[in-house]
């Protein structure tokens, strides 16, 4: 389901799960762990560019298939230490951990964690007809793969605030005037190639450098930003509302929070 080619020094790696809009299964979370690992460790690899096969990069979580089973649920969220990364989030950040330019190419839908796995590339070239979207609180849920350690260095806090509450797809067109998007383009392929000729330009100990350099100019506390993220799903998760919101996204419009009481 997590396809890898390293060809000419470029690892493609392609969400494969056409039939759901390459929704992420527990096992291409798995997958794309170990695909990040293998990459780190191939010295051949000069870029890396993550796309979703067929028309849409990525609907996000099959939320059914995962929360079916209360161990995978708890696999994706497992850390030793709270500012330490789960799984979940090492699919993102990890993205961030590699010594080369990341690209995410977008097309289609890219929602929920589809968008958490794009924030965490470098780059993300995006078709002009594209969705974006940080759905979680749909499903009475907040964003937690480890998307908000990038956020803060992308889009002003209010506007991150918005798009993970009103949680609705916006236009390529709002999510590039926000700063969600590096390129838009009505050809990503072609739009993603120019990118990496560029690249292969410079000297990959360059790239590192900088890459590392700007990662730094823009750091938060990463460890404080995972373990709050981490602790309020799980009180999300057994929160009554979260059955109720996950009712409601399920199509039954009559589920109301009128008497809910809040943490």
């Amino acid at each position: 389901m997590i396809k890898l080619e390293i060809q000419q020094g470029i690892a493609n790696v392609i969400l494969s799960r056409a039939e759901k809009q390459n929704a992420l299964s527990f096992d291409m979370f798995m997958q794309l762990n170990s695909t990040i690992k293998r990459i780190k460790k191939d010295k051949s690899v000069r870029a890396v560019v993550i796309k979703g096969d067929g028309e849409h990069f990525c609907s996000g979580l099959d939320v059914a298939a995962v929360m079916a089973s209360p161990l995978n649920i708890g696999r994706l969220l497992l850390k030793w230490l709270p500012g330490n990364q789960n799984l979940a989030q090492k699919v993102v950040l990890g993205w961030q951990s590699l010594s080369v330019p990341v690209i995410a190419q977008i097309n289609g839908n890219c929602l929920g964690g589809g968008l958490q796995i794009a924030l965490g590339a470098d780059y993300r070239i995006v078709d002009t007809h594209a969705k974006l979207a940080i759905m979680e609180a749909r499903w009475g849920l907040c964003p937690d793969m480890g998307a908000n350690v990038v956020l803060a260095g992308l889009l002003k806090r209010d506007q991150a605030l918005w798009l993970a509450s009103h949680a609705n797809p916006i236009s390529a067109h709002t999510a590039y005037e926000l700063g969600l998007v590096t390129e838009l383009t009505d050809n990503t392929e072609q739009a993603t190639q120019r990118m990496l000729n560029i690249l292969r330009e410079r000297s990959p100990d360059t790239l590192a450098a900088i890459k590392r350099v700007t990662q730094k100019s823009y750091t938060t506390n990463q460890r404080q930003i995972l373990a709050k993220e981490t602790f309020s799903q799980i009180r999300l998760l057994l929160n009554p509302n979260t059955k109720k919101a996950i009712a409601k996204a399920k199509g039954k419009t009559d589920i109301s929070y009128a008497n809910s009481k809040r943490w």
